[in-house]
């Protein structure tokens, strides 16, 4: 477990910004090292703010498309196409003006995919997907991603996990179907803790001041039951990407904020 790091951005533009200028070090340096790079995506308007101020950003060539397998936190189990689903958003805020090669786009299934309005069985699948993408230095059923990021609700969930309901309690499996979620659409498939838990940095972004809460919350030493983004954590770092609304309610001993 890594212990949580803040960096706080005057306003949400300048978060996504910076923000978007992180994550392309992050994959350039991977492809370095290892030749690919493994990032998971996430929705909401900050997860499509950083992809957007991404697609704008020039040094986003620096990135060996070809070379990025792209994966997601979590979707809403709509059909393909759906403007709520999270791969829409994230094809229009990036996707496609970059050139990925689209077998390394691992979205997740459709409610008019081929298992139809059985969402446990798309969860089942992307669990098989992300184990075949394991190798053995993985050392789990998920790859070791580079980089998980995740949006905070004002009701601290992260992905498509909300307090108290039967995906945060998961752990064993690494990918769950959610029934009944408070937030529409109701049905949803998500990672659990357990595959958020073998990234090497897990980003988390809030914006805003309905976050503040949320943010003050989380980082307060909850449990991860209640407050399902008190338990979203990286295997080496764990970044808190805040605007100064969202950590307005921050007590001042955690800053100054970390360094990049």
């Amino acid at each position: 477990m890594s212990t949580p790091q803040l960096v706080v951005h005057h306003d949400k533009e300048l978060m996504a910004q910076a923000a978007a200028a992180r994550l392309i070090t992050k994959i350039v340096d991977a492809q370095a090292s290892r030749g690919t790079a493994s990032v998971v995506l996430t929705g909401g308007r900050n997860g499509n703010g950083l992809l957007a101020a991404l697609a704008a950003a020039p040094a986003r060539d620096a990135i060996d498309w070809g070379r990025l397998d792209l994966w997601w936190g979590d979707e809403r189990y709509l059909p393909e196409g759906d403007p709520e689903r999270n791969v829409t958003q994230a094809r229009e805020a990036l996707l496609d003006s970059v050139p990925v090669d689209p077998e390394r786009v691992h979205a997740m299934p459709a409610s008019d995919g081929p298992y139809g309005a059985d969402v446990e069985a798309a969860a089942e699948a992307y669990a098989a997907e992300l184990a075949k993408a394991a190798g053995p230095e993985n050392h789990g059923a998920v790859p070791t991603f580079d980089v998980l990021m995740l949006g905070v609700g004002p009701d601290t969930h992260v992905a498509s996990l909300f307090p108290e309901l039967p995906a945060v309690r998961e752990t064993e499996r690494t990918v769950v179907g959610v029934h009944g979620a408070p937030k529409p659409p109701p049905t949803r498939v998500s990672l659990t803790l357990p595959a958020i838990r073998a990234a090497r940095e897990v980003w988390l972004l809030a914006a805003g001041e309905d976050k503040a809460e949320a943010v003050a919350i989380a980082l307060s030493g909850a449990g991860e039951i209640q407050v399902p983004a008190a338990g979203a954590y990286g295997r080496s770092r764990t970044l808190w990407l805040l605007d100064s609304a969202a950590a307005s309610q921050l007590p001042r001993s955690l800053y100054p904020p970390a360094s990049p």
